[in-house]
């Protein structure tokens, strides 16, 4: 039979292979994206026993049982590389049993899909914060057709996914480029405060203002609010027009600088406690000044210069004291055509990974219609 159905749980089973002998360090710690990759994590480190986490051997899977922040999405990765990975205590991490019953590569795409998160969304569960656990995992009924069957569309992903990570290979070439020009600047030209060169914006929003209302990333981009918004009540919220920058001000929980440069050509609004600016473009273009707000240099510069008890803030006056080299329009704008094409590319790497789980949908009905048609 080429096609049968399947409770998950009877073809996996949970790894508990923790960290105890801190075999690996602060460097193998990983976070899990709701784009289903494992990520470098946001978590504060400082002083954490690693001891608790739990190791993620390559060919394993790990997911992020709360599902109640995610944007609607389940946080699962697989783990492909040649590296382990260590992942928090609370995450489940399991293999295939018999991987020649089931692909470990058919069983992501499995989870890629748009109807996998649909499916996670309804069956989570809680009160004071919505779960999907083991238990709800191994409970999932999968229409499994026969390896030979499943193979041949992992080959089709495999080869897609090959030509994204080129792709994304590529892209950080290119990222190498505009941090080593940057970095070349800081030696050649002495710094300035950025303070005269920037103006603070305090435009609010008022009665049937905008309604389109964004959040700041820690990937330092703008993106739809993770948390409920009443776009009725939007009056006191701040006004971010085109190529003006807005930032967050708390860094104790980001642990970064997060900021977006509002490069859509249209006015957006986010919330009142953020702060929101432009700069003068004759003397700074602020796709410069984004060059060097998006180094991990000035995240550790803007944590280290952050300050409070009851939470740690980066503000305005924080900010206007940064100091950079404000090189002539000429450099500025030579290294900025480089760092366009830098952020054109980005944005098609992430069109090209929302499109892999398009693929995999495709991929999965596809395998099954053929193993029925067997």
């Amino acid at each position: 039979m080429v096609l049968k159905k399947i409770r998950l749980g009877n073809y996996i089973t949970p790894c508990e292979d923790k960290n105890d002998e801190e075999k690996l360090n602060l460097d193998s710690v990983k976070g899990i994206s709701n784009q289903k990759f494992f990520i470098e994590t946001k978590a504060n480190m400082n002083n954490v026993s690693l001891n608790s986490y739990k190791i993620v051997k390559r060919g394993q899977f790990s997911f992020n049982p709360n599902t109640a922040r995610m944007g609607d999405k389940i946080c699962i990765a697989y783990n492909n590389t040649e590296k382990d990975i260590l992942v928090s205590a609370i995450y489940p991490v399991f293999e295939i049993k018999d991987k020649t019953k089931l692909s470990p590569e058919y069983l992501m795409m499995f989870f890629m899909r748009n109807e996998f998160d649909r499916y996670v969304r309804f069956h989570s569960w809680g009160s004071a914060r919505e779960v999907f656990n083991w238990n709800d995992i191994c409970d999932i009924e999968i229409d499994l057709p026969d390896l030979s069957i499943q193979q041949k569309f992992v080959n089709i992903y495999l080869s897609i996914l090959a030509n994204q990570k080129s792709y994304e290979y590529g892209l950080n070439d290119l990222k190498l480029v505009c941090d080593a020009y940057i970095e070349n600047l800081m030696h050649k030209i002495p710094c300035e405060s950025i303070g005269p060169f920037i103006e603070r914006c305090d435009i609010r929003n008022g009665k049937n203002g905008i309604k389109k209302v964004m959040g700041v990333s820690t990937s330092k981009e703008f993106r739809e609010p993770t948390s409920k918004v009443n776009r009725n009540e939007l009056t006191n919220y701040k006004v971010v027009k085109p190529r003006q920058i807005s930032f967050v001000q708390t860094t104790h929980n980001e642990k970064v600088f997060a900021y977006a440069f509002n490069d859509t050509g249209k006015n957006i609004v986010v919330t009142s406690v953020n702060e929101v600016f432009y700069t003068k473009e004759d003397k700074l273009l602020p796709e410069y000044l984004s060059m060097f707000f998006n180094r991990t240099e000035f995240d550790r510069y803007a944590r280290f210069h952050s300050w409070g008890s009851a939470r740690e803030i980066f503000t305005w006056q924080d900010l206007i004291k940064v100091e950079i080299p404000i090189a002539n329009m000429t450099i500025q704008e030579s290294i900025v055509n480089i760092y366009k094409v830098y952020k054109q590319r980005k944005k098609i790497n992430e069109q090209l990974k929302i499109q892999l789980k398009d693929i995999c949908s495709i991929l999965i009905k596809g395998s099954i219609q053929e193993a029925k048609a067997s």
